[in-house]
């Protein structure tokens, strides 16, 4: 069965950012990740990105709210039931 794309997902993708409160170092704030191509191997995705350290399993929560994968300085996360390959060509 292949992952679906959410509505909030390609709304994302067409700003082309999205403002998000996260948990970083035991408080909440109010960051920006934006989005991005990535390769990796023969294929370039979407992602969405910060240049922040982040907990994982708070990349994780990121990842299955936004329905994109979510990448940090120290880690990736994908919505649960997809892989790279479904965000190609976003």
């Amino acid at each position: 069965m292949a992952y679906t794309l959410t509505e909030k997902a390609k709304e994302i993708v067409r700003i082309g950012n999205i403002k998000m409160r996260v948990m970083r170092s035991g408080m909440f704030q109010q960051m920006t990740f934006n989005t991005r191509k990535v390769k990796s191997g023969n294929i370039e995705y979407t992602e969405l990105f910060i240049d922040r350290i982040m907990d994982t399993s708070e990349l994780l929560r990121l990842a299955k709210e936004t329905g994109l994968p979510v990448e940090s300085q120290n880690g990736r996360a994908f919505p649960e039931g997809s892989s790279a390959s479904d965000f190609q060509g976003l």
